[in-house]
């Protein structure tokens, strides 16, 4: 592959109004290889016509491999440097769980049509090569704000920071403009989380409810969630992710929940934030968020550049 051709994917948009989030599993069969790699052939193209026949539609759709996949699907590439079967990160009290996942799908636009439209194409595209592990319907809330009632992605980077801490740059040349994508669903207790004060909350969270303002050093706790997910490299330099979270909800269910995107230029960076928020750091100052907030899946995944998903399915690089 060309490392001049290094767009990136569509992981820096913003999170949308809907979205639908979809991970397989393989199955193996005949055809399954060339099945998957039609898709990813012709993933660009589908979209392309979607967004002639909605032009206002924003519609756009990401594709990733988790390690296992990667290997079985493409024998003759390189392995990506960070991509790897996640490992569950257990604390004292919560666990981040580790569950199975090949190939993921985050296709996120202005309307839930747009999103079923493109989701039934892929799917007909797959059929009899994939089992599905789970899909999962996002949509907007309010102003961007989870669940919960807080505004989510307010610490996203913005402009060349934004690719910069979302893509692979040289250190992993060959697959330059690819990005590490960590998936999280986790389900919400709303009836002890509605159970607390406001102003109790707001220490768990970090900021404000109401604007969205943080917390000073003063007020907020070290178990707050943007205090134990804050990073930082050797030198002190702020490390980021990108955060595409969306809600769902199955309220006669009584299913309340948010599912989590993390893009990385390196999954190390999301890894830590992992660490801290499970185990802590020190051990033991876990995310307060975790006592509302439960994890049910987690899988990592390679997202992998336009030019080389183009030539994973045989296009012309």
């Amino acid at each position: 592959m060309s490392t001049s051709k290094i767009t990136p994917p569509d992981v820096i948009l913003p999170p949308g109004e809907s979205a639908i989030f979809m991970v397989f599993n393989l199955v193996n069969t005949e055809t399954t290889v060339d099945q998957v790699k039609d898709v990813c052939g012709s993933l660009a193209a589908l979209v392309r016509s979607l967004r002639k026949r909605e032009p206002d539609g924003q519609g756009s759709c990401v594709m990733g491999f988790g390690a296992e996949a990667w290997g079985k699907l493409f024998p003759e590439q390189p392995y990506p440097k960070e991509l790897k079967p996640f490992q569950a990160i257990k604390g004292d009290k919560h666990t981040a769980p580790s569950t199975p996942g090949d190939i993921y799908f985050h296709i996120r636009a202005r309307r839930m049509d747009i999103c079923f439209e493109l989701a039934s194409e892929i799917c007909t595209l797959l059929d009899g090569a994939v089992v599905s592990v789970d899909e999962t319907h996002g949509f907007r809330y309010f102003d961007g704000r989870t669940i919960i009632g807080f505004v989510d992605g307010t610490e996203n980077p913005e402009g060349e920071n934004a690719y910069t801490f979302s893509t692979i740059g040289d250190e992993d040349k060959y697959f330059s403009g690819g990005s590490y994508a960590f998936v999280q669903k986790y389900l919400h207790n709303m009836k002890e989380w509605n159970g607390i004060s406001i102003e109790e909350q707001e220490k768990v969270i970090g900021r404000r409810k109401l604007n969205d303002i943080e917390l000073s050093d003063e007020e907020k706790p070290a178990n707050a969630h943007n205090a134990v997910t804050n990073i930082a490299d050797d030198e002190g330099n702020e490390l980021k992710v990108m955060r595409a979270n969306m809600p769902f909800a199955n309220p006669s269910k009584g299913e309340y929940g948010t599912y989590f995107i993390g893009y990385a230029s390196t999954f190390t960076t999301t890894e830590r934030m992992l660490r801290n928020m499970f185990i802590g750091e020190p051990v033991g100052n876990y995310d307060r968020l975790l006592d509302f907030s439960t994890p049910i899946t987690g899988t990592l995944f390679f997202i992998p550049s336009p030019s080389l998903l183009s030539e994973l399915g045989g296009g012309d690089d």
